[in-house]
């Protein structure tokens, strides 16, 4: 029997996200770029190969693939027509050729199907695109990871007091 998906809270899906990260294991600069990683990658239009890409990142960049695979999820079907619309014109903007406008893909198979112009347009877009938030997700992380480790610490030795 299939269980029927409740309507979490968004402050109870973001409690779950900082869990998430909590949980992560490794030092926070190593737990950070992983994430940021995973951003970047999730703002590029890669589906179906943004894990797989992340992962490689990761590990190229000595990041945490675990946060990595965490990060990718900032593409959803709520981000992803802003995010590609946005490579999109970024790019067409870089490459200042006529680039045709009906952009509709699922895939990055379907992307390439569309032709080399647009499929290096959004490319080319969404890597400059997802540097903003790359760095911000880094600088976030790696805060988090300092003050939810404080406060364990903290706790554990109140606990052993």
């Amino acid at each position: 029997m299939v269980e029927k998906r409740q309507n979490i809270p968004l402050k109870e899906k973001f409690r779950l996200f900082i869990n998430r990260i909590r949980d992560l294991q490794g030092e926070p600069r190593y737990v950070a770029t992983g994430m940021a990683i995973g951003v970047f990658v999730a703002v590029t239009p890669t589906i179906p190969l943004h894990t797989i890409i992340a992962l490689a990142l990761a590990f190229v960049f000595k990041g945490s693939k675990a946060a990595a695979v965490i990060g990718v999820w900032f593409s959803n079907p709520l981000t992803i027509p802003v995010l590609y619309y946005g490579s999109y014109k970024i790019g067409t903007l870089l490459l200042r050729g006529p680039v045709p406008y009906d952009i509709h893909f699922e895939s990055i198979s379907e992307l390439l199907n569309l032709g080399l112009d647009v499929t290096l347009a959004m490319l080319i877009g969404g890597a400059l695109l997802g540097i903003i938030p790359a760095v911000a997700a880094y600088f976030f992380t790696f805060r988090v990871v300092l003050i939810l480790r404080e406060k364990a610490r903290q706790k554990a030795l109140e606990s052993e007091a």
